[in-house]
């Protein structure tokens, strides 16, 4: 179906072994009526889709809380901690944990004190700096003797578990798992506990392994280096322009304290929905849930951003220097998920980069041999209006501008020439496949489940979609196109490699 090339990228790593032979997907009109909702008394939403194509089940977890949630004082906590979140709880993970917590205790003001000097930067003490970042170490060695390390991981495997993994958006955290439906339970009973028992152990040293990801995938990347400023420069005022994994300073700056208070405000059940998709007993499954997540109390909800990004008042041009290949990137900003607008675009999205057959593909990389490769997607979330985004790699000895007019050239058809309805067809019967592929596995379900509820409110989302795609005409592209790939909506970033002369 949709939406990120991210969160796509993501569903199709995490389709494990468990789901490899998949079921007849269920109709659209079935799937209502299989889909069966839960809610409980602490706001926590189940869904479930009963499946006895094989004996295992999948489960998903999804927080409505994502990067675009944070204050200005907790960027990158999201992400952080996703990484956080496996450490473990007051039971799993430690060896002895009232022996471990006077520890860790002293772990954190030692941390704050050694961030606090150094937030004095020219006027701070260097050799009290050096004192306590010793004691920091030394206190971290200490709590380590305590540490189980992967025993969530651990668990799941013994017991059949795979495709035990996490992933956060600016849109959301997700935690997943495909296990043999016998052990449901222990899924329920291991992630009811992190949920209400969580420690944070490990923290600054699992800090410092986020600063070195930001290092190595951002910092030292150039084309990731290239869309992180870009999407910074294509969001002035909404969040949706800070980084997911943070801005390093951010990142040096994120404490324990700070990431449990964030914690305890918004991961309860009020933010959780709850997808389990498989060889389950939908009666028992729902007393499971009740058993196990039921006394949580409720907490409160990250407030809705009410930023708005102002409208562009010309076009923005994002150059990085780099010793590296040529690479451009054209975004223009569009509505967000909900809005009738964004079926338009999801067409015109399929039209200019959904495979080999698509517009793009066919101009620059099979016809003109000027690109080696091309995308089409949305990007930065979904929740909020976002940018459809058009990526290209120039083929040598092609150049930055030629790709790029030749782009702009492909935008500019779908203003002046109507789309044909064999085009608009065979959109349609791509998405049946697409869609039919993605349902059949167990996870994918549960993914869009999650994802749906979560982004539009209503995870009926996808059993209404196909039908108003196919309510897009040939005239709503054309004014979509006139309305949106304008001068002043559009963002142009490109890679210049070392030593050339531009574009």
């Amino acid at each position: 179906m949709k939406k990120s090339w991210l969160i796509l990228l993501i569903a199709c790593l995490y389709t494990t072994a468990l789901d490899a032979a998949p079921a007849a997907p269920e109709p659209r009109a079935a799937l209502e009526e299989k889909v069966i909702e839960h809610t409980l008394k602490n706001g926590m939403k189940l869904l479930m889709v009963e499946r006895h194509s094989s004996p295992t089940v999948s489960a998903w977890i999804r927080f409505r809380v994502g990067s675009v949630d944070e204050r200005s004082d907790e960027r990158g906590l999201a992400h952080l901690l996703e990484h956080m979140l496996f450490k473990g709880t007051t039971t799993l993970g430690t060896r002895d944990y009232a022996s471990e917590k006077p520890i860790l205790e002293t772990i954190e003001q030692t941390a704050q004190e050694l961030m606090a000097e150094k937030a004095r930067r020219e006027q701070g003490d260097a050799n009290r700096v050096a004192d306590l970042q010793k004691k920091l170490t030394a206190l971290e060695s200490d709590a380590s003797r305590f540490v189980v390390k992967d025993e969530f991981f651990e668990l799941y495997a013994r017991n059949g578990g795979v495709g035990y993994n996490a992933f956060t958006s600016r849109d959301g955290t997700t935690y997943l798992i495909s296990l043999p439906s016998n052990k449901l339970e222990l899924w329920a009973a291991i992630e009811s506990d992190r949920m209400q028992n969580p420690v944070l152990r490990e923290f600054y040293s699992e800090r410092a392994v986020v600063m070195e990801e930001r290092r190595r995938t951002y910092d030292s990347d150039p084309e990731n280096k290239l869309w992180e400023t870009f999407v910074a420069a294509a969001y002035l005022a909404h969040p949706y322009g800070q980084p997911t994994i943070g801005w390093m300073r951010e990142i040096e700056n994120l404490t324990r304290t700070k990431a449990e208070r964030f914690f305890r405000a918004y991961y309860g059940p009020q933010t959780a929905i709850v997808a389990i998709v498989g060889d389950i007993e939908p009666r028992a499954t729902v007393a499971l849930v009740e058993r196990y997540f039921g006394q949580m109390p409720a907490g409160g909800r990250p407030a809705p951003v009410t930023a708005e990004e102002p409208r562009q008042g010309g076009e923005r041009r994002i150059e990085q220097v780099a010793d590296a290949e040529p690479t451009v990137v054209i975004g223009f900003h569009k509505p967000a998920i909900t809005a009738p607008d964004d079926y338009v675009f999801d067409v015109i999205k399929m039209i200019l980069g959904n495979g080999r057959t698509s517009r793009l593909y066919k101009k620059l990389v099979i016809e003109k041999q000027i690109a080696a490769e091309v995308s089409v997607f949305d990007a930065p979330g979904s929740r909020y209006p976002n940018m459809l985004v058009v990526n290209a790699n120039p083929r040598a000895p092609h150049t930055v501008k030629e790709v790029e007019d030749a782009i702009l050239a492909e935008l500019a058809l779908l203003k002046n020439e109507p789309v044909s309805g064999r085009d608009l067809q065979r959109i349609l019967n791509k998405l049946e496949y697409d869609e039919a592929r993605r349902m059949g596995t167990n996870g994918g379900l549960a993914r869009n489940l999650t994802e749906y509820e979560a982004v539009t409110g209503n995870w009926r989302y996808m059993t209404e979609y196909r039908r108003k795609v196919a309510l897009v005409t040939p005239a709503d592209i054309q004014r979509v196109a006139r309305q949106y790939f304008t001068r002043e909506n559009r963002l142009v970033g490109f890679i210049t490699k070392k030593g050339g002369e531009g574009q």
